[in-house]
């Protein structure tokens, strides 16, 4: 057998056909490195989705799905199978999933293959998770690329990274004709107009509001000026927010009567096309919005066919235009726009001076010179064969034998209908004559706003808003709230004893804290408002719920007083029980232990982060040890049954088991190491969650994998297979914090530790603080041209 002489190199990036500049950036270096290599080269591309409907074909070797960590994990496996000599990440923090993209760490920190990446944004002023991520995301490359002299101080200054882990390599230019820009017009019916092109994909960091401000006084020295907007609105911006900023630019161009100057094409071109729309441009034009640009692909393709540059100084065109190649103009400052283009097309020495210059430069940046550049790099003998992971598996991961599932909402869009989800199946079939109840329908948006944090579907989003409205028309003009609704919409009457205050205030709290938009806020401040005055009036897990939801509140409005002062009331109930019902040997806030316990040691640890309480956290300490002690029998979790609950000096019911039990046993860990930052905590919390996959007193795992619903219990002959809301909704709630604590370990070195129930997670003299709130709006990169 012959010798493998090519390299292998595994792409980590956006493809075509994926409509986005680092796509067409990978498939250009792709080309162009083969060009160089011929058969010493093979490309394999590990491709980054957000589309069902891409279809993609040959070097796609392997697709990740933006939001689905499994798929990052799974994604490093295959690479490390395919015997790679190297990876080649293109970087974007809008490009994966996790807290400023962060799960493409958790992929890089699995490689056996060193990694060299190209860094297509560099923050300046980076927030916390921004900085972390980046920080992270040089230790694990070999090499970092940056494509512009700034990058290089902003690496250096702002991030730390050493010199010789740096590589300058400039943007690729395509290798465009220095061309009269009159011979392409017939192309497109522009004989005899004066051309202003801008192109790329659109967004508001464009800001081509102030190139149509320039124009009317462009057209007042040239009529014959048109300007042409060539390109598709960018796919994340039709995501969240549609076409509504195209439609304000064509609603600018009828007032300002433009409508025989301007040209939009709403369209994605590449290749043959766009170099004709490019060479019958006489002006090209980029009047961002920020200079916090360090790339840009469209710039760089327009100075490299010679194209006289009117820009806004962001840095990519800082350093592009200097020396001549282009004229700078002041953010948002139309008149001196107007004033710069009249100035070229009025002075054609002017004109031709900078075509020259910029040309001239661009034939250093050709594409063909930048792939010599990366295989350059690519067969650098220095490279290591092999890299040794930085950080260790998470503890949690090594704890359970099982896989996680991914999540899946298929058994949530079976039960619910346009009223809301059902509280009842038999197997997985809705019954109908139950109705619903404001109970599940609140933990259920509970469950869609986790969901959606991590995952922004659609599907989450319409479900979601069903179960929202529910609740919204649960409440009663007293700000209490109805629970049972029949089938027929009519709510029922002289109801039993419920928490679907506490719940339903739990909801709004979630939805305050994380909205899928803003626009959501003041609808849910009015009626959490309302229902503040009821608070006191609950039931111990009443309390406890909504507990969950003030604290929540704060986190979107940190001075509110009054939400404040019922926290506080509510936390110093809990406190009061427990001081009346405990002693030596029974730790607990009644003298029974009933259904969804976990829920009160879990408030007062929130309370307790929320405001650096220590008398809160010492009770939650010792209510949830001795919950824990009475529930984890050094093997698996086996939660108090409902047969019987638990009453103090009597034996504990084993049978119902109930998932609620779990699902609030994991949230209740995940606060403790909260306030402990002791992983003990994490290492029960998958145990207590892995009851749901079969680690329970009958090793029959309660989670469906073919239905992706949750069986009601596991009772003493097997479990029920019914398998309505509130275990389905428990499981995937459980699964969903699963996902969020093992985000916090991915940056953790640790190793496992034995369990010993008599022997509990001590608590630790330090503890990660609560932020004083959350903001929503993220500093965020702008979307890649």
């Amino acid at each position: 057998m012959s010798k493998r002489t090519a390299k292998k190199i595994a792409f980590i990036a956006s493809f075509p056909p994926r409509k986005c500049g680092i796509a067409t950036f990978t498939s250009d270096l792709i080309e162009n490195v083969t060009n160089v290599a011929k058969e010493h080269f093979e490309p394999i591309v590990i491709a980054m989705r957000t589309s069902d409907t891409i279809e993609y074909k040959h070097p796609v070797k392997f697709e990740i799905r933006q939001n689905v960590k499994q798929d990052y994990i799974s994604a490093a496996d295959y690479i490390n199978f395919s015997h790679v000599d190297l990876v080649c990440l293109q970087h974007e923090f809008g490009l994966f999933g996790g807290d400023a993209g962060s799960y493409i760490n958790l992929l890089l920190n699995r490689l056996n293959a060193p990694v060299i990446t190209t860094l297509h944004t560099i923050l300046e002023e980076p927030e916390p998770p921004y900085y972390d991520a980046m920080i992270d995301l040089c230790s694990l490359s070999y090499k970092v690329i940056t494509m512009n002299e700034y990058g290089v101080v902003m690496l250096k200054n702002i991030y730390g990274i050493p010199q010789n882990k740096i590589e300058l390599i400039p943007h690729g230019i395509p290798d465009l004709p220095f061309v009269d820009s009159n011979y392409y017009k017939h192309k497109f019916g522009m004989e005899n107009r004066k051309t202003i092109l801008t192109f790329g994909l659109l967004s508001k960091n464009k800001n081509i509001e102030v190139m149509l401000k320039a124009l009317p006084k462009i057209i007042e020295a040239e009529p014959s000026v048109l300007y042409v907007i060539l390109g598709m609105t960018h796919p994340s911006v039709v995501k969240q927010e549609g076409e509504a900023y195209r439609f304000k630019l064509l609603q600018m161009v009828k007032d300002l009567k433009l409508k025989d100057n301007v040209i939009f094409h709403n369209r994605f071109v590449n290749g043959q096309e766009l170099e004709n729309f490019l060479c019958s441009a006489d002006i090209y034009v980029t009047p961002y919005l920020n200079r916090e640009q360090l790339t840009s692909g469209t710039l760089a393709f327009a100075v490299g066919a010679g194209k006289p540059v009117i820009s806004t100084p962001y840095w990519a065109a800082t350093e592009l235009l200097a020396d001549g190649r282009g004229i700078i103009t002041p953010f948002g400052d139309f008149y001196k726009l107007a004033e710069a283009v009249i100035q070229i097309l009025k002075d054609d020495k002017l004109l031709y001076n900078i075509r020259r210059k910029a040309y001239d430069y661009g034939r250093s940046r050709t594409w063909s010179k930048i792939g010599q550049n990366y295989w350059k790099l690519f067969k650098n003998k220095n490279i290591p064969s092999r890299v040794k992971a930085l950080k260790k598996t998470p503890v949690i991961e090594k704890t359970s034998a099982f896989e996680l599932p991914e999540p899946s909402l298929l058994h949530f869009q079976r039960l619910t209908d346009d009223t809301g989800i059902f509280q009842h199946a038999k197997f997985i079939i809705p019954v109908r004559k139950y109705g619903y109840c404001s109970d599940d329908n609140a933990r259920a948006a509970i469950a869609m706003i986790k969901y959606y944090n991590q995952y922004p579907e659609q599907k989450a989003l319409n479900l979601f808003n069903t179960y929202f409205s529910f609740i919204l028309d649960a409440q009663t003009a007293s700000g209490n709230f109805r629970n049972f609704m029949n089938f027929d919409r009519t709510w029922q009457k002289n109801e039993p004893e419920h928490d679907a205050l506490g719940r339903t205030l739990w909801a709004f709290g979630n939805i305050m804290a994380t909205p899928p938009s803003l626009a959501y806020l003041s609808i849910i401040k009015d009626v959490f408002d309302l229902s503040i005055k009821q608070t006191t009036k609950q039931a111990p897990r009443g309390l406890a719920y909504s507990i969950f939801g003030l604290s929540e509140y704060l986190k979107q409005f940190p001075g509110a007083s009054d939400i404040k002062h019922c926290l506080i009331d509510a936390a110093d109930r809990l406190v009061r029980l427990y001081q009346q019902n405990s002693d030596t040997d029974w730790q607990w806030f009644e003298e029974e232990i009933a259904y969804d316990n976990a829920v009160l040691p879990n408030a007062l640890f929130v309370a307790g982060l929320t405001f650096e309480n220590e008398e809160y956290i010492n009770v939650a300490e010792k209510t949830c040890n001795f919950l824990i002690q009475n529930t984890f029998n050094g093997r698996n979790f086996s939660f108090i049954g409902s047969n019987g609950w638990f009453k103090k000096g009597r034996t504990k019911a084993q049978f119902d088991q109930q998932p609620i039990e779990a699902a609030s046993s994991v949230m209740m860990l995940r606060a403790a190491y909260d306030a402990t930052e002791d992983e003990k905590f994490l290492i029960l919390q998958r145990k207590a969650f892995d009851w749901f996959l079969g680690e329970n007193d009958l090793h029959i795992p309660l989670y469906d994998f073919t239905t992706t619903g949750c069986c009601d219990g596991l009772m003493s002959g097997g479990v029920n297979k019914n398998q309505g809301a509130e275990s389905t909704i428990s499981f995937l709630v459980a699964l969903m914090t699963i996902l969020e604590s093992y985000t916090i370990l991915e940056k953790k070195t640790t190793k496992p530790n034995q369990i010993r129930i008599e022997n509990l997670p001590p608590r630790q003299n330090s503890r990660q603080k609560n932020k004083d709130s959350t903001t929503i709006k993220k500093t965020q990169p702008f979307p890649p041209d």
